[in-house]
Parts: structure tokens; C-alpha cells; sequence
């Protein structure tokens, strides 16, 4: 008589999960208050951001963004830019279209004050870069609904959370860009600096970047539209704006509500990407 076992008596196990939850789940819990004394700086660019487009009256938004669609796309673009954001205020969405720009322009900005040091730092030095490479790989490959969740243990739930996620997972290329921008400067150039006497600094600030100038703007386009789509996934944790507005709206099974929110995120993708698009062609 042979004694089968069930591959349930041997299989080995090994309790990453349970080991998370009692040790990383908690030391994530303890460390909250200093990290939201950190987010500090994005909670006030964000507030001002969000009070000062409601405030603005909603004529005179329009009329900035026609502006620049009639300057870098022309007059149909124009026109395509006014209909849409009439849309947008005349379906009631206005406040939360602005919010949802409050949030993308503050991810941006930060974007950029963390991500165009962190590349040129990268062009500099091929050590950084190997070490680098490796995280960016890792924090473009995993799935943005996983950043809410350390997020949501350090900074709590609401805009400021959303937004820190939205930076972590648009950050990644405008330091792969920056990088690769800064690397592709011809040493003629920087040779052609050197011997006029500037310095490391100055062939930075006055060869380097300028010439690269148009890569990372590209860089800044992709980081932009990766905002747009985080800030929409960043309402499941109470971040507000048109995100909100589809999320509840399809709780509620209120397809409507759905697909006019949904629609305004359109509205803001096109608008925001053809825009910076031809910024980026025109350098």
C-alpha cells in the first residue's frame, strides 16, 4: 500500500506576506507624521494652485488656453480648445476639471524640480546611472494602482496622497530624457566652452541644457500625460477632480455621469499634449 501526499503536505511556504504586515505595515505607520511634514511643500503648491484656478474666473481660463492653442497649433485647434472647455463648464465640471489641473501642474513641477537634477547627476556619472537604471525599470514596470498603497500608510488618504503618488509614478521620464538629452551634447561643444573658459556650470547651464533643451521637454510631455492618467487612478484614495467624478459615478452605476467625466480627462489629454507638443517642436 503506497501513501500519496497532496502537494499541500510538502510544498514549502514562506511568510513574506505576514512578515510585511507585522514589521513594514507598522514601521510604515510610525514614520506618518514626518513624511507629512515632507509633503508639506506639494500640499501648499497644490492648495494655492487649486484655489487660484477656481478663483479665476472660468472666461478668463479659457482665454489663456486659447491663446496658446492659437499660438502653437492655430485657429482650428483654437476653436477645437474654446468648444471643449464650454463643454466642460456647461456640463458642470468645471471646478473639478480645475482641481485635476491643480494636481498634474503640481506633479509636473515637482517632476521637474526632482527629475531634471537627478538626470543631469546621471549624465555625469555612469556609476549613478547603472545604480539608476534599475529603479526607474522597476518603478515604470509596477502597476500604478501598487503606489497607492505605501502611500495611502505614509501620507494618509486625500489630494496631497494623490499627488505624491502621481509624482512617483511620472518621475521616471523625465530623468531617463534628461539624461539622455544631456549625454548626446557633442563634446565639440563642451570642448568649444572649456576653451572660451567657462566653467563646468556655466557649459551646463549655457551649452548643455540649451541643447537639450527640446529632449527634455519631451521628457516633460511624457511626464505630463502619465500625471493626467495617475491623477484619474489617484481618486480611489480620496484625491478629488474629474477622477473622482468617474470613480463614483461608476460605483453608482451612473454611466452618464461616467462618460461626460471621462470625457473632460479627454478634453485635458488632448488639449495639454498637443499644446506641449508643438512647444517641444518649436525648440
Amino acid at each position: 500500500m503506497s501513501l500519496k501526499l497532496a502537494p499541500s503536505d510538502y510544498e514549502l511556504y514562506i511568510p513574506i506576506s505576514e512578515w510585511i504586515e507585522k514589521n513594514i505595515k507598522e514601521w510604515l505607520f510610525t514614520q506618518r507624521p514626518l513624511f507629512k511634514k515632507l509633503s508639506a511643500p506639494i500640499d501648499n503648491v497644490l492648495n494655492g494652485l487649486d484655489s487660484l484656478l477656481n478663483l479665476i474666473p472660468f472666461p478668463v481660463i479659457i482665454l489663456i488656453f486659447i491663446i496658446f492653442a492659437y499660438r502653437t497649433n492655430g485657429l482650428k485647434f483654437a476653436i477645437f480648445t474654446f468648444l471643449s472647455l464650454v463643454f466642460i463648464d456647461l456640463v458642470d465640471l468645471w471646478s473639478e476639471s480645475m482641481t485635476t489641473l491643480a494636481m498634474i501642474f503640481t506633479a509636473v513641477i515637482f517632476c521637474m524640480i526632482i527629475g531634471i537634477p537627478v538626470g543631469i547627476l546621471a549624465s555625469r556619472s555612469n556609476t549613478f546611472e547603472i545604480i539608476l537604471r534599475p529603479i526607474l525599470d522597476i518603478m515604470q514596470t509596477i502597476p500604478s494602482f501598487v503606489y497607492l498603497i505605501p502611500v495611502v500608510m505614509l501620507f494618509g488618504v486625500g489630494l496631497t496622497p494623490g499627488v505624491v503618488a502621481t509624482i512617483i509614478f511620472a518621475l521616471p521620464p523625465i530623468i531617463r530624457l534628461t539624461n539622455l538629452g544631456i549625454r548626446q551634447v557633442g563634446k565639440g561643444f563642451k570642448e568649444a566652452g572649456s576653451s572660451l573658459g567657462l566653467t563646468k556650470l556655466l557649459i551646463l547651464l549655457k551649452i548643455e541644457i540649451p541643447l537639450s533643451l527640446k529632449t527634455i521637454m519631451a521628457g516633460v510631455n511624457q511626464t505630463l500625460m502619465l500625471a493626467l492618467s495617475m491623477v484619474v487612478i489617484a481618486a480611489l484614495i480620496g484625491a478629488g477632480g474629474l477622477g473622482l467624478t468617474v470613480y463614483v459615478a461608476l460605483g453608482r452605476l451612473d454611466i452618464g455621469a461616467a462618460v461626460i467625466g471621462g470625457t473632460g480627462i479627454v478634453i485635458l489629454a488632448i488639449i495639454l499634449d498637443r499644446i506641449t507638443q508643438k512647444i517641444i517642436k518649436s525648440n
